[in-house]
């Protein structure tokens, strides 16, 4: 299947669950392995487990391979093996610790949104001049506590692997 193709019907599947950040980024300068690294956010580990099922239906149902998927016990960090797509579908905190935008981020693939996408972007748009003021305020207080709460997200992620190399040993 055509690269371009890969990652439409993987972004439409993920969107189709309702994921949040979704990124693409072309890796074939990186790696030898793959050419697309996809990168999406779940809000649960149902969700998450739910993303990865979706992405692995539409891409078999396009006549895809799926060469594994790994990660779905848990739900914190899914991988979904696609051979020239990795996706990798993961919490929020669990996304902000590793930091796999630093690692694979170097080149953005820009997508064009479906026509589904554009009009639910559409429809979260305030409507007045007034309510945009407001909302761009709000996003500020967002996005400052979203920061603190990365931040402590990621000493949890740290404290249970710390616990988790404690009790192998």
């Amino acid at each position: 299947m055509d690269i371009k193709k890969l990652q439409r019907v993987v972004v439409d599947a993920l969107e189709d669950v309702k994921a949040q950040d979704i990124a693409v980024f072309n890796t074939t300068a990186l790696s030898d392995l793959f050419d697309r690294v996809i990168l999406a956010s779940g809000t649960s580990n149902r969700q998450t487990r739910a993303l990865a099922a979706r992405v692995v239906e539409k891409v078999k149902e396009a006549g895809g391979e799926v060469i594994s998927v790994e990660g779905e016990e848990t739900g914190e960090w899914v991988l979904v093996d696609l051979g020239d797509a990795v996706v990798h579908v993961m919490q929020p905190a669990v996304r902000a610790y590793y930091g796999l935008e630093e690692i694979w981020g170097g080149k953005p693939v820009r997508l064009k949104r479906t026509a589904a996408a554009a009009t639910a972007a559409k429809a979260d748009e305030p409507a007045t001049a007034t309510s945009r003021k407001s909302s761009r305020a709000g996003s500020t207080t967002r996005t400052t506590a979203g920061t603190a709460q990365s931040a402590a997200a990621r000493k949890t992620v740290a404290k249970r692997a710390a616990k988790k190399s404690a009790s192998r040993a």
